[in-house]
């Protein structure tokens, strides 16, 4: 897989090759609050009867520490009751003195449901939003959310509403976290989002799920095959020209006490000695709930010259039935540490594609973006819902994209490595690059925090279970 902003590339997965494109917006959030800072939120509405088309929570977010607050570690939830137990729910933002592309919502189902409210709205920021000096404020975020299928919603019944209030002013009946911790508001009872039940801990039920911890022996372990897994082996796109796919490359080790696999990619300078490498699902049988995988990218060739414009990636994707089909779907972590595609150097993409036409070449797709390095391990984990796709890169908000872009069939699961082209060394003197995954998670049609995956993955290894797959085929 791959995005490349300004133009084309080829590519293949799932022995398809196809032309992907991408472009640009946001970045990785900035280091974690001080202990010792504080927020409050003041609330207004601009909708205030008992039934409205939408809700509109409207608030500022006040730094009320002695210290600086990064934005992108508050989160701030509006706690209310669904319409109906199936009621799906839109986030939108009219205007904010940061800028609407600065503010998110996701909606979330509280653990312990009360009279008064069983979903919160969580509101936060990309690292745009910059931060808050000791006695600054957001400013005005004019928000809203509406049932998807616009019906009329009662908002008189939830517990953070209150239509008399048509200035701003603190409101204790939203919460707000900063760098994990509550520090502001008051929960429905039971729904401190702090909680140790509440949302941090797995789900009860634990959902039907996809875990390997890639414990093989080789690429030729029969375990491999018989785990619903392909080590890639024939020739094209993405990439190098004439470059192969070889699974002799995907090699298997012990890391710090678990199992790794690991992809290496090879060239010496000509498409004929270029090897890539990939791992996929046999399966396309995945798509709403989390993915989640750690991936240790890299900067520099374990041996040779540097320079090369190589991809390191974790994505999932289907197959491209026509051009423009609208049943597409693909969503991308791309790692690219010498640049390309236009990119000078290090760059993290996150992609999240509705459809594309190879030829002549037009995209539709929303993608995020880091230009810094990403060298070393790194917790990667998207989710989707009905409402959004959401990335995250060690527990911290990478970007979330549209609902346009949801997916409407099935997907597989891939990791691989490839040389963009050779233009970036010319030398023919052999290199070689390692990318290394420790494991992989899915957990169907369930939105887990990154929290929520780490108890996840330590529940699965402290039992001494390596491999679990509940994901029923489609």
């Amino acid at each position: 897989m791959s995005t490349r902003p300004t133009g084309r590339r080829t590519r293949a997965a799932l022995a398809l090759t196809a032309l992907l494109g991408s472009a640009a917006l946001a970045g990785l959030p900035a280091t974690a609050a001080a202990a010792d800072g504080a927020v409050t939120v003041q609330y207004r509405t601009s909708a205030g009867g008992a039934t409205a088309d939408q809700s509109e929570p409207w608030f500022k977010v006040r730094n009320t520490g002695s210290t600086t607050v990064q934005l992108s570690q508050v989160k701030v939830r509006y706690y209310f009751k669904a319409d109906s137990p199936d009621a799906s729910y839109r986030f939108a933002c009219s205007w904010a003195v940061k800028g609407c592309s600065a503010v998110t919502g996701t909606f979330g189902t509280l653990a312990h449901p009360t009279a008064t409210a069983d979903r919160y709205l969580e509101v936060g920021f990309t690292p745009s939003a910059g931060s808050l000096a000791p006695g600054a404020d957001t400013g005005d975020m004019q928000l809203r959310f509406y049932r998807s299928t616009w019906q009329t919603l009662r908002q008189s019944d939830d517990y953070s509403f209150d239509g008399a209030r048509t200035s701003y002013a603190d409101w204790n009946k939203v919460t707000a976290q900063l760098a994990g911790a509550t520090v502001w508001g008051t929960a429905p009872e039971g729904n401190d989002p702090t909680d140790p039940t509440d949302p941090t801990d797995p789900p009860g039920d634990g959902g039907q799920t996809l875990f390997d911890d890639f414990d093989y022996t080789s690429h030729t372990d029969p375990a491999i095959s018989a785990h619903g897994w392909s080590v890639r082996s024939d020739s094209g796109g993405p990439g190098v020209p004439g470059a192969t796919w070889d699974p002799s490359k995907v090699t298997f080790s012990a890391s710090g006490g678990n199992s790794v696999m690991n992809l290496e990619t090879s060239t010496a300078g000509t498409g004929a000695s270029t090897r890539h490498t990939e791992v996929l699902t046999k399966s396309t049988k995945f798509r709403n709930g989390t993915y989640a995988a750690r991936v240790r990218f890299s900067d520099t060739p374990k041996y040779g010259p540097d320079g090369d414009r190589v991809v390191q990636t974790f994505f999932t994707i289907n197959d491209l039935k026509a051009p423009m089909a609208d049943d597409y779907a693909e969503y991308d972590f791309e790692y690219l540490p010498n640049g390309g595609w236009g990119e000078p150097s290090n760059i993290l993409y996150t992609t999240s594609w509705e459809t594309y036409n190879p030829d002549p070449w037009q995209a539709v797709n929303q993608h995020s973006e880091s230009r810094q390095s990403f060298a070393g391990w790194h917790d990667l984990v998207v989710t989707i819902d009905d409402n959004a796709i959401t990335y995250y890169v060690d527990g911290r908000h990478f970007g979330t994209h549209d609902a346009a872009y949801l997916p409407e069939r099935p997907m597989s699961i891939n990791f691989n490595q490839w040389l963009i082209d050779l233009e970036g060394q010319t030398s023919t003197a052999p290199r070689a690059y390692d990318q290394q995954v420790d494991y992989v998670l899915h957990v169907k049609d369930q939105v887990l925090t990154p929290a929520q995956v780490t108890a996840r993955i330590d529940t699965y290894r402290n039992a001494g279970t390596s491999f679990v797959d509940e994901v029923p085929a489609p």
